[in-house]
């Protein structure tokens, strides 16, 4: 489903490139507020930007910009119908697929420097404190005066910004709104820890490539308060959108909406993850939600000290349930949120395209409601679609891991043991975070695995192997097709 259909791209070819004056003066106009984007290096699709200006009494106020898909994808379109069954971009290491095709996605709805973009916005008024005292939401245009990347923002922040960034004539503003909006992040961040957020930062791992796609390096993504910034006011407005419809109906009957949610954890999964976190030396307190939530947050600042423990973070996340697009408002446990959507990425997620349609039909006073039951069957299809995605996802992150272990047949590393099975132990390198097997058959003795596959014991000389342990092992070789990376122990015992 690589390509888009004719059909669609012929639609796509008939949008107007322009404006019209007509279409801005129906919006409220924010092209002479400082606003910018900030994006990974290689981005295409720009989704969001942020506007922030100094209001009479010492408020601010601080907008959260997202691409304008809606106005030109229009319901039921053959755009539109090829939106809804993609439902998503999928992001493959070496490429990405989509939602929609190149002339929305990378030109019209992205949002560029220097140039005017239909935005659909959420525009919050802080005071001095960072309360946010009024919330507006509707229909925007912007004008960028900055695309920063993630990079070159957070030099910004760390007070080094280099020579380019400071001759830029606008440079003081620049420097002003990024510190802001970081101080008022920082803020709200602080507020959702409180509030029982979990604090999960999975490592990404990220590949360089050569000319002919092949991984010649691989390194784990450095998340930055830039990255964090940006994440929080995206928070904040799908938070806030989310709570805004809810409220329309909650003296009538509800207005039906696509939320975002996230169930509370399996306890017995919870249970058994804390047996083996306890094991490594880290007892968790995890009789209710809420101290669940404050013991993963816990361990994640421990991990940030002691490697072993990074182990755990992806087990404790497998105890999790799944996020979700449901109509049924259950609240997003991992978020600490009660009211959650997405709103900010439609120009790679369904969902946000449809709180966009839904939202804006429910402003002005107005109240709109859509069936309930034909919302939730497209709920489950984005959502069926998001697993698949994820899954090809990771599927091309193992094949980008072994083929970039391929080169390095006969070298040795220094791992941890990431997993155990009956045939053996994986250990995971700390680079490119390749998973290996080692197999007990290329062991002096023979191998029992015990206590929930935590450890495992040589019968004869009582050699342990443990989750968690720092071992050096030699790849031996991979199977690409497989995704498999087998190794062996490379001391000399």
């Amino acid at each position: 489903m690589n390509s888009h259909s004719e059909e669609a791209e012929a639609e796509a070819a008939h949008i107007p490139e322009k404006i019209s004056p007509q279409e801005i003066a129906r919006r409220r106009d924010f092209r002479d507020i400082l606003t910018f984007t900030i994006d990974p290096e290689d981005a295409k699709d720009f989704d969001d930007a942020l506007s922030i200006r100094k209001l009479e009494n010492e408020q601010l106020e601080i907008g959260v910009h997202i691409a304008d898909v809606t106005y030109y994808l229009k319901p039921d379109s053959e755009l539109d119908k090829e939106a809804f069954r993609r439902s998503t971009s999928v992001y493959l290491v070496d490429r990405v697929n989509p939602m929609l095709p190149e002339k929305l996605s990378n030109n019209l709805c992205s949002l560029v420097p220097h140039q005017d973009r239909l935005t659909f916005s959420a525009v919050f008024t802080f005071d001095q404190k960072g309360k946010i005292v009024s919330r507006w939401f509707g229909r925007t245009v912007i004008h960028s005066a900055k695309r920063f990347s993630y990079e070159e923002a957070q030099t910004i922040l760390e007070g080094k910004p280099d020579e380019g960034l400071r001759q830029l004539t606008i440079f003081p503003e620049l420097d002003w709104a990024l510190k802001t909006l970081d101080h008022f992040a920082k803020q709200m961040r602080r507020e959702r820890e409180r509030n029982g957020a979990i604090g999960f930062e999975t490592e990404e791992v990220r590949f360089r490539l050569d000319a002919d796609g092949a991984p010649i390096e691989a390194y784990v993504k450095a998340r930055k308060d830039a990255h964090m910034l940006i994440e929080d006011y995206m928070l904040l407005a799908n938070k806030e959108v989310a709570w805004f419809i809810d409220q329309k109906g909650n003296n009538q009957q509800e207005v039906p909406f696509i939320y975002r949610v996230h169930d509370l954890p399996d306890m017995d999964k919870v249970a058994e993850f804390a047996r083996f976190a306890a094991e490594l030396g880290h007892p968790l307190n995890v009789d209710t939600p809420k101290q669940i939530a404050k013991s993963f947050n816990h361990l994640m600042k421990a991990a940030q000290k002691d490697d072993r423990l990074k182990l755990l973070e992806p087990l404790a996340i497998r105890t999790m349930a799944k996020a979700v697009y449901s109509t049924n408002n259950i609240g997003h446990y991992g978020l600490g949120f009660t009211h959650y959507s997405h709103f900010t990425s439609p120009i790679r997620r369904y969902s946000d395209v449809l709180a966009h349609r839904l939202l804006e039909r429910n402003l002005d006073g107005k109240v709109y409601r859509v069936d309930k039951a034909k919302l939730e069957e497209q709920c489950k299809h984005v959502s069926a679609q998001e697993k698949k995605a994820a899954d090809a996802e990771r599927e091309s992150i193992k094949y980008k891991q072994a083929e970039y272990m391929r080169r390095h047949i006969g070298e040795t590393f220094e791992g941890i043991i990431s997993g155990m099975i009956d045939r053996g132990f994986f250990v995971e390198l700390p680079e490119s975070k390749a998973e290996g097997l080692v197999d007990f058959k290329y062991l002096d003795d023979a191998y029992e695995v015990q206590e929930g596959n935590l450890r495992a014991v040589g019968r004869r000389y009582k050699r342990q192997f443990k989750m968690g342990d720092r071992v050096r092992i030699r790849v031996v070789s991979v199977d690409l097709q497989k995704r498999q990376i087998e190794m062996e122990l490379a001391d000399s015992e």
